[in-house]
Formats: structure tokens, sequence, C-alpha cells
């Protein structure tokens, strides 16, 4: 399964992107199984979608829980709990 995954305000600058595909392994089929696959990676992704981070979710453009199920081709958007303008 493939998904897009946007980054905005400071998880943008803190990861380098605001957007990227993402081939997901086997296992990864929920909103906070993405994050924790994204965290995996270390570095700035293990920092900036830390567990102890509160950060919201929205897929496919609608707010959703950590256990929101993923489709193939779904949008998926990391932000911190307030961005402004």
């Amino acid at each position: 399964m493939r998904v897009e995954v946007l980054y905005f305000a400071g998880l943008r600058e803190a990861v380098g992107t605001e957007r990227e595909r993402v081939e997901l392994p086997d296992g990864v089929a929920t909103a906070a199984a993405l994050r924790a696959h994204l965290r995996s990676r270390g570095g700035a992704w293990a920092e900036a979608l830390a567990e102890t981070r509160t950060l919201r979710v929205a897929v496919d453009q609608a707010m959703a829980a950590g256990d929101a199920p993923l489709r193939d081709g779904a949008e998926v958007a990391f932000f911190p709990p307030v961005t402004g303008g």
C-alpha cells in the first residue's frame, strides 16, 4: 500500500519536506502505525514524530484518530495542534 504523507508547520521544517509518497510495509494499516513507521527512520523523524509530542492527524482531509484505517492512495497529514496562518 502506498500513501501520500503531508507535513505542516514545524514538522515540515524538522523533516525537511512538505510531502512524500511512502510505500507501507505489511502491518502498517493505521495512522498511528504510519507514525511509528516514519519514526523508526530515526534522527529528525524520531524527534519530530515522537510519541511524547502532541500531533494531529488527518486522513483524506478529515481529522482522524490514531486507529483510523489507511487505504491505498490515502492522503495522511501530520501537524501540531495549533497551526497558524
